[in-house]
C-alpha cells in the first residue's frame, strides 16, 4: 500500500509525502489557523491579554500535536466543519436577534 494513498486531504494538498518540510509547516499552519478560527467562534470571552495569550500559546501547542495526527487523520477537515457549523449559527443567530429587535 502505498503512503500517498492513506493520508488525509490537507496532507495530501500539501504534498507532505514529497516535500515534508514545508508541507507540515502549511499542515500546522492551517490546524492552528483552524483551531483559533474555532475558538473565537464558538468559545471565546473577553479576557484580558495575557490569559488570551496563554490561551493561543496552548493553542498553537496543541496543533503541534495534531498536526502529527493530521498526516493521517482528518483533523483539519473536522476543524473546517466545525467552522463552518459555527459560522452557520453565528449568523442565525445574528438574523434571529436582528429579527426580535424589529418585532419590540
Amino acid at each position: 500500500m502505498d503512503i500517498a494513498e492513506r493520508l488525509s486531504f490537507f496532507a495530501a494538498l500539501f504534498r507532505v509525502d514529497t516535500n515534508p518540510t514545508v508541507g507540515m509547516w502549511l499542515l500546522y499552519l492551517t490546524i492552528v489557523g483552524l483551531s483559533i478560527i474555532v475558538y473565537k467562534l464558538g468559545f471565546a470571552k473577553k479576557l484580558p491579554i495575557l490569559k488570551s495569550l496563554v490561551i493561543y500559546f496552548f493553542l498553537a501547542l496543541g496543533g503541534t500535536f495534531l498536526t502529527f495526527l493530521g498526516i493521517f487523520l482528518p483533523v483539519a477537515e473536522g476543524l473546517v466543519v466545525a467552522a463552518l457549523i459555527l459560522i452557520i449559527y453565528k449568523i442565525r443567530l445574528h438574523q434571529s436577534k436582528k429579527q426580535d429587535f424589529k418585532t419590540e
